[in-house]
């Protein structure tokens, strides 16, 4: 079974960042790609951002492009989200998510249990 604990989230005031983590276990980090998805309130889940299994490949949400940076480290089975120049608009709860694909995440298997980012003005 795959296991995804996320953590790094908080509240920043607009602008500021903040640095996700999301630690995988369960089976071989290496061979899967991985991605972040997020649930702004009221709002369905969206997809912020995938890196393919070896770091290739990375795909960004047009919302977030130029500010997000998603990278992996396949040593530690943790991949990580940088998120600068906030935005109210990226409020919401970030989830680690994977699937069965080895270049791009696009219909999550498996999620985290999500943690809060709050970005106020």
């Amino acid at each position: 079974q795959v296991h995804l604990v996320e953590s790094g989230g908080g509240l920043v005031q607009a602008g500021g960042s903040l640095r996700l983590s999301c630690a995988a276990s369960g089976r071989t980090f290496s061979d899967y790609a991985m991605g972040w998805f997020r649930q702004a309130p009221g709002k369905e889940r969206e997809f912020v951002a995938s890196i393919s299994r070896s770091g290739g490949f990375i795909y960004y949400a047009d919302s977030v492009k130029g500010r997000f940076t998603i990278s992996r480290d396949n040593a530690k089975n943790t991949v990580y989200l940088q998120m600068n120049s906030l935005k109210v608009p990226d409020t919401g709860v970030y989830y680690c998510v994977t699937d069965s694909s080895r270049l791009r995440v696009t219909t999550p298997d498996y999620w985290g249990q999500g943690t809060q980012v709050t970005v106020s003005s």
